[in-house]
C-alpha cells in the first residue's frame, strides 16, 4: 500500500504528532472563543477582560461562571492572580516600612517617598495589563 501524497494526508496519519497537514488554514479562530467573541456577562471578551483589571468582581464573576470564552478567562484568572500578588507586596513593604519608621524618623521619610512610588507602579502596570488585554494579547 502507497502512502498518500503530502497534501492529501490526515491529521494522524504518517504525519509526526498528529499536527494538521500544512495546507490547513493559519488564520482558523482560537479553540473556545476569541478577544472578539462573547463572554458570559454578554460583552466582548477583549473588553470583559480590560475591565477585569481595574474592577476586580468582573474578574471573579468571569472566573465563576465563565465556560465558553477561555481568553475572557485565561485574563480573569490572571487579574485575580495579578491582585493577590500585590495585596502580599503591600503587606511585606508595610511592614518593612513600619520597621524603618521604627528604627528612625529619617528612614520614616524614606517610607513616605517608597509608599505612593509602590503604588504608582501598582496602578502603571494594572492599566497596562488592561490595555493589553483590550488590545486581544
Amino acid at each position: 500500500m502507497q502512502n498518500p501524497p503530502p497534501d492529501q494526508q490526515g491529521y494522524g496519519y504518517n504525519n509526526q504528532y498528529g499536527t494538521p497537514p500544512s495546507n490547513a488554514p493559519l488564520s482558523a479562530p482560537p479553540p473556545g472563543g476569541g478577544p472578539k467573541d462573547k463572554s458570559a456577562i454578554g460583552m466582548d471578551g477583549n473588553l470583559t477582560a480590560a475591565l477585569g483589571y481595574p474592577i476586580g468582581l468582573i474578574a471573579i464573576i468571569e472566573v465563576i461562571i465563565e465556560k465558553q470564552n477561555r481568553f475572557a478567562r485565561f485574563h480573569a484568572f490572571q487579574s485575580l492572580l495579578f491582585h493577590v500578588a500585590w495585596v502580599v507586596v503591600f503587606i511585606a513593604i508595610g511592614i518593612f516600612l513600619g520597621i524603618l519608621v521604627a528604627i528612625s524618623s529619617y528612614l520614616g521619610i524614606i517610607a513616605i517617598i517608597i509608599w505612593p512610588l509602590l503604588l504608582l507602579a501598582y496602578l502603571g502596570t494594572l492599566l497596562f495589563c488592561a490595555y493589553k488585554a483590550y488590545q486581544g494579547e
